[in-house]
């Protein structure tokens, strides 16, 4: 499995920002200083294969960590979570309407980035990311304090949400090429749909302390009201006064006396069987992308291989 280190890559520059705003750039110097940069990283990584420029490859990484991290402004925000990679979101060390701005102020950048790259597809394409990402959050806000849900209903959030960022990682590469092709970016479409879903059940483990090797703080989710992809599978045999002593846990231990360890190792083990089924779909449709890329972009299917175990099973 190849190792993911990411290139050196200063994501932005002062100049990108008005001078007369200093507490908005030590926002960003704060923010950006902390991320893992995974998705700048995916397209550098994409962009050997494809040729890309170096000013191209600095302008889609800039584009998705601006998007990424206005989310995470935002999200933090509208969850109330006081932490965000180990330090005080900044909402609560800014204040939350220097969090609502700096997150605004980055998806405007990221159009006036754009519109001066002049790939006008590349723009619309952008667009339509954006709102599909504030629909899946405008749903899943919905979804908090709902017992009922289904896991359905959160794939749903989690297509529009987290998989929409994979898919402009994949895709709009290519865009950058301007040989715009259907049936390929239908492929790749389907790709980065699945690499989503992976990560954020993966990331939902996470919150019961599931292969979670970064040590994150556990129950979040739950603690807030929100049942995640695995909460929601957890809950499917539980009896109704299960799950009300469920939404009252605050450690895995006292969640292990409420459905029984036994019972929640068996559930993990559906789960993973459940995702296994969905990385053989991803690569079933690895296949069909090997058959449309041109000889010349072969590298690109190898950049992409290993995605799934580290996204899912956190394998890096």
């Amino acid at each position: 499995m190849q190792k993911w280190t990411m290139q050196k890559l200063k994501i932005f520059h002062e100049r990108d920002f008005p001078p007369h705003l200093p507490k908005l750039n030590q926002l960003y110097d704060d923010l950006f200083s902390r991320g893992k940069g995974f998705r700048a990283q995916l397209i550098q990584k994409l962009a050997g294969p494809l040729s890309l420029e170096d000013k191209q490859v600095h302008l889609l990484c800039q584009t998705i960590e601006f998007i990424h991290n206005a989310s995470l402004l935002h999200d933090d925000l509208i969850d109330r979570s006081v932490l965000r990679r180990s330090k005080p979101a900044a909402w609560v060390k800014y204040t939350p309407e220097y969090a609502v701005l700096a997150g605004d102020y980055l998806l405007a950048r990221v159009m006036v980035n754009l519109s001066q790259y002049g790939n006008l597809q590349l723009i619309q394409y952008t667009a339509h990311i954006i709102s599909d990402l504030l629909e899946g959050e405008w749903i899943q806000d919905s979804l908090v304090q709902d017992w009922d849900i289904h896991l359905q209903q959160l794939d749903e959030v989690h297509k529009l949400k987290t998989a929409s960022l994979f898919k402009w990682c994949i895709r709009a590469p290519f865009i950058c090429k301007e040989d715009y092709r259907k049936d390929l970016h239908e492929v790749l479409e389907e790709l980065g749909a699945l690499l989503g879903l992976l990560f954020q059940r993966g990331d939902d483990l996470l919150d019961f302390n599931v292969r979670n090797y970064e040590g994150k703080a556990v129950l979040g989710d739950l603690k807030s009201g929100y049942l995640n992809s695995f909460g929601v599978f957890l809950c499917a045999d539980l009896s109704a006064e299960q799950k009300e002593k469920l939404k009252k846990c605050q450690t895995m231990e006292k969640l292990y006396q409420v459905v029984g360890r036994e019972y929640f190792d068996q559930k993990l083990k559906e789960f993973d069987q459940k995702n296994e089924d969905c990385i053989a779909l991803y690569n079933h449709y690895l296949k069909l992308l090997d058959g449309l890329l041109p000889l010349k972009y072969k590298g690109v299917s190898s950049v992409l291989k290993d995605l799934p175990q580290i996204l899912y099973w956190r394998k890096v």
